[in-house]
């Protein structure tokens, strides 16, 4: 089973609780990012704030701080992926923050499980017979 230690994002972007609204909203339109971790200057989790977060605040004057979350569902990094996709379904969130003891080492996120799908579904496409693209799903019911 593959450890989220695998396919974890190690390049992170982060901000300090200090950070403003519209500095985190302008870090992730440029790097592309839904989900940013915040951290104290140990390089511990203390929040994250999220897109979802970002759009529903007003941005002037508001510090990352009054808006990020703090009751994290996070994850340890020796953890296998099929605990980590039922965590992000459970409790529908889209990242879970990967810690190693206390400190913020990754992120794993619900575009990480579409990518490794597509990847699955890649590698299934390369091994199955020529002619499943001509396989009709009706030939498939049972008739009783």
């Amino acid at each position: 089973m593959l450890s989220i230690r695998e396919i974890m994002t190690t390049d992170l972007f982060t901000l300090e609780a200090s950070a403003t609204l519209a500095g985190a909203e302008q870090l992730m339109k440029t790097h592309r990012v839904r989900h940013i971790p915040i951290i104290d200057v140990e390089k511990r989790l203390i929040g994250l704030i999220t897109q979802r977060d970002i759009l529903a605040a007003d941005k002037t004057g508001i510090f990352v701080s009054d808006v990020m979350r703090r009751d994290l569902y996070t994850i340890s990094q020796t953890a296998d992926m099929r605990a980590a996709a039922l965590m992000l379904q459970k409790h529908k969130i889209g990242s879970l923050p990967v810690l190693q003891g206390e400190k913020l080492v990754g992120i794993i996120t619900d575009s990480d499980y579409v990518g490794l799908a597509i990847n699955l579904l890649e590698q299934m496409e390369a091994i199955e017979p020529d002619d499943f693209d001509d396989y009709d799903a009706a030939d498939a019911t049972d008739e009783v």
